[in-house]
């Protein structure tokens, strides 16, 4: 899994049109504003007029949506300045979604001069307003000591909080917590990941002591630069000797990576019957996404005996925690009776859930499953 969840502000664009009014401005040209951006890049002049126009009368969600254009270049000229400007107006008034991007720019230097203290500020009101991004990305400034002082309490909270909304991240990232020390190199690593390839060399660098050091979570850290090969080169060799370093001692993200990688062949010979072994140790420790690829293999029958009831038993330890793939599995198990007695009513429930996440295939097996149960 990368760590480089200090999302930039490109991918803001896709957030358009789906955000809370704030502020009091004229309601047709907030809605002409709205409108207008449903529909760019068409009638680009029109809507940056219509939008500037309820921006200026104090309406939050067009400050923000102005942000954006700005931002993203959407129907105007890139301008991160501009967007600065605008996400400040709608931060101020209590937007939790422009407090969010705003601190990412000051974090970034983008468009204003870098300003991890003011990062850590707008991350922290977002957070407040229960934004899970904000809150992952405010666990990161204190795992770095970015702007903040280094805490694992202010870690455990924000990343609990982040992992209750279901944000994968920070579930994810939650084994890391023990593993995390006040130490220079460990520290310098977890704030440079997040801004590779920036400064990759003494990244690596800080992330490589970290780990001769023995801490987990820099090997872990070390090993996911290898794997994704942001900033050096691609090296799954080295990816593995740190993963399985981590994983010896106890990480569970780490030996989730390793059970995938045996798994699928990822930079390795397939061995499912080591997968089993390393999901098993991540399954056991809770981690969400080892007990469905755990579940998986016992339903094929892959490195272990097939075992349908086994498979429904992890698929439903990690539907249990929101995984929606986890969620769809044991929703069709319910549904054909595989390791399961079967409960329409059950499979309705967890193919809900997961389709309630935008799961593609739990949409379509509600859909059937909804004409089986018109058809009696």
């Amino acid at each position: 899994m990368k760590t480089n969840s200090l999302i930039m502000v490109g991918i803001a664009v896709g957030m358009l049109g789906m955000l809370p009014v704030h502020g009091e401005p004229s309601a047709s040209a907030s809605k002409a504003c709205a409108a207008g951006i449903e529909q760019l890049p068409d009638r680009a002049g029109k809507t940056l007029q219509v939008c500037r126009r309820a921006a200026e009368q104090g309406d939050a969600k067009a400050q923000y949506k102005l942000g954006l254009m700005y931002a993203t270049g959407q129907g105007v000229a890139k301008d991160a300045a501009e967007a600065v400007k605008w996400f400040g107006k709608a931060a101020k008034q209590g937007h939790a979604d422009a407090q969010y991007i705003l601190g990412m720019m000051y974090n970034n230097g983008q468009g204003v001069a870098e300003d991890v203290a003011e990062a850590v500020e707008w991350f922290g009101k977002a957070a407040d307003q229960g934004h899970a991004n904000a809150q992952y990305n405010l666990v990161m400034m204190y795992a770095a000591g970015r702007g903040v002082a280094w805490s694992k309490d202010e870690i455990a909270k924000w990343l609990g909080k982040a992992a209750e909304q279901g944000l994968a991240d920070a579930r994810y990232a939650i084994g890391l917590i023990p593993w995390l020390v006040d130490e220079k190199n460990l520290k310098a690593c977890i704030a440079g990941i997040p801004r590779l390839p920036k400064n990759a060399e003494a990244t690596v660098e800080s992330c490589q002591r970290a780990a001769e050091q023995g801490n987990a979570a820099a090997q872990y850290s070390l090993a996911t630069v290898y794997a994704d090969g942001t900033g050096i080169a691609q090296d799954d060799t080295e990816a593995m000797k740190w993963y399985r370093k981590a994983a010896q001692q106890g990480l569970p993200m780490a030996q989730l990576n390793l059970g995938i990688r045996y798994a699928y062949g990822f930079g390795v010979t397939n061995d499912d019957a080591e997968a089993v072994k390393w999901f098993r140790k991540a399954a056991e420790q809770g981690l969400a996404e080892a007990q469905y690829h755990l579940g998986r293999l016992y339903a094929n029958g892959k490195g272990v005996a097939q075992d349908a009831a086994e498979a429904a038993k992890w698929y439903e330890k990690a539907a249990q925690q929101g995984l929606a793939d986890a969620q769809y599995s044991l929703g069709v198990m319910f549904a054909t009776g595989q390791g399961v007695a079967e409960n329409d009513l059950e499979a309705m429930k967890w193919l809900i859930k997961a389709a309630d996440q935008g799961h593609e295939f739990a949409q379509t097996a509600l859909t059937l499953l909804r004409m089986k149960l018109e058809a009696k």
